[in-house]
């Protein structure tokens, strides 16, 4: 009996191996650190041909855990030296975090922040009193015509993908991460480094970030609506 269970067991542990998806020779590999709350479903209309993509993926943080020490948790996920970061929003953050720690070959920001200046226009009421630990955790999971608004999703197609990242939020991980927002002090700019903004975000102001590309009317989830013009982006960074 036992050696049949083992027989199942590496049976199992092979099985998943040969499903897992692994580098063509020569192709380089690109980490994707999603936004809040969201999983790699946000990145699923970028088009980045030639490049292996590994979805990185939020583990619990530890009591009184900081951005930094998370991020270098996170690092495990890692398994190239100098990698190619991409960071969504929050996702951003923890990407330049991770950066400090592990030298990066290059770095892409989406609807982010590189610094904490770049916060500064949304240091409103609405942190400054920490307003976010009050809401309950079922209005967090739930889409509404305000929440489409303040991210800037358009379509139908957009609303649904927004209200399946909001109905799989891990309430403690949103309080934990607002707050660490909130403190976060980085005022390093780690090398090599591109910061995409879109011009109409409400989550993180524009005109607070000093982007290197501007996408007109890009809402915070212009991921999403603007996917063509951020994959050619990314791309010619890539490449040159």
């Amino acid at each position: 009996m036992r050696c049949l269970c083992v027989f199942f067991l590496c049976f199992f542990l092979m099985s998943n191996l040969s499903n897992a998806r692994l580098p063509e020779p020569g192709q380089k590999t690109i980490y994707l650190f999603s936004g809040l709350g969201a999983d790699y479903h946000a990145f699923g209309r970028l088009s980045l041909p030639g490049y292996h993509l590994v979805y990185i993926r939020w583990i619990r943080p530890e009591k009184g855990e900081s951005m930094a020490q998370y991020a270098g948790r996170l690092r495990s996920q890692i398994t190239v030296p100098r990698p190619i970061l991409i960071g969504l929003s929050f996702g951003g953050m923890i990407a330049v975090e991770v950066a400090k720690q592990l030298p990066a070959e290059k770095i892409v920001l989406i609807s982010s922040a590189k610094t904490r200046s770049d916060l500064a226009a949304g240091a409103n009421f609405f942190f400054k009193w920490k307003l976010y630990r009050y809401i309950p955790g079922q209005l967090l999971q739930q889409s509404n015509f305000i929440v489409n608004k303040l991210f800037g999703a358009e379509t139908a197609s957009d609303k649904e993908v927004l209200g399946a990242i909001l109905e799989d939020t891990d309430v403690p991980f949103f309080r934990w991460a607002m707050d660490n927002i909130v403190h976060w002090d980085n005022e390093t700019i780690p090398p090599h480094l591109i910061h995409i903004h879109g011009t109409a975000d409400r989550i993180i102001p524009f005109s607070a970030v000093k982007a290197d590309y501007a996408i007109e009317g890009g809402g915070h989830l212009m991921v999403l609506n603007r996917a063509d013009t951020i994959s050619r982006i990314i791309l010619d960074f890539l490449h040159s």
